[in-house]
């Protein structure tokens, strides 16, 4: 919950649900009568999702919380806690609040992307929301993975029906099962990167290959819309050496004999999301 001035009051923090629709809109009912609690009125809402209410059926589509797919999420929250909800794809909400007074702020253009059980992003032009004539701007985890390397598509099977999306490379369960098909063992994010740091081999180059498909991706984006900055949340965000070693890369990819775009990591972490919910 933020003031009037953009100051943080109140924060909780639980465990998702997983799987089940009605204990999503339990638990995100018990966060906002907390908040509510907390200053004694109704407080405004807004909410970040993986994916986006549909312009056509105000129902759920594209959320990676497979779950909320197809199901009337504003108007079910609208009416257990009776109040006007907005809701907005989380890397919207990511992007607005980098683009305010986090890593953007002297920025444009912002593309702010979430790199973490899923991959998205959001477009920030003059400190405001661009979402596109379909509402799907920044639909970037659902593309191809560009200039692909043979053999690089053969297996990489996403939940939305395509083959070949960023978000089966570049995301946390990406990066773990590649390490796992490796190594033969499963691992977390956070530890095949210190087994990286360590020396293990097989975790180097899990990660000298998200290096290199991160920054063919964001080539990518830059050819097309050429941002002032692009920041990065999501867990994958905390590997400081994505920051140095993905802009040498992309280099290679680029259509331009000068690149000055920023990579930078978010200000506000994995809170940056819902500080941008919030900001709505």
């Amino acid at each position: 919950m933020l003031d009037g001035n953009g100051e943080e009051v109140f924060r909780q923090r639980i465990i998702a649900p997983q799987g089940n629709y009605n204990d999503t809109i339990e638990a995100i009912a018990y966060l906002v009568n907390k908040a509510d609690n907390e200053v004694g009125a109704l407080t405004k809402l807004g909410i970040g999702i993986p994916g986006s209410l549909s312009p056509k059926t105000n129902l759920v589509r594209n959320a990676n919380s497979t779950w909320l797919i197809g199901k009337p999420l504003k108007q079910d929250l609208e009416k257990i806690l009776k109040r006007n909800v907005l809701i907005e794809n989380d890397a919207n909400c990511f992007a607005i609040s980098e683009a305010f007074d986090g890593a953007g702020n002297t920025a444009n253009t912002v593309f702010g992307v979430i790199l973490g059980t899923g991959v998205g992003a959001g477009i920030v032009i003059g400190k405001k929301i661009h979402k596109g004539k379909n509402k799907i701007a920044g639909e970037w985890g659902h593309n191809p993975l560009p200039w692909a390397h043979e053999g690089e598509l053969s297996s990489k099977k996403c939940y939305c029906g395509k083959t070949g999306c960023l978000e089966t490379f570049i995301s946390g369960p990406a990066i773990e099962r590649e390490f796992k098909n490796l190594q033969g063992r499963k691992l977390n994010m956070e530890n095949i990167v210190k087994e990286s740091e360590a020396g293990n081999l097989k975790a180097e180059q899990v990660i000298k290959n998200l290096e290199d498909r991160l920054a063919r991706a964001l080539a990518h984006v830059i050819n097309i819309l050429d941002p002032d900055s692009i920041v990065l949340g999501g867990g994958l965000s905390n590997i400081d050496r994505l920051y140095s070693n993905v802009p040498k890369i992309w280099l290679e990819y680029i259509f331009s004999d000068d690149v000055s775009t920023v990579l930078s990591k978010a200000r506000f972490g994995d809170s940056s999301g819902v500080r941008g919910a919030a900001w709505l």
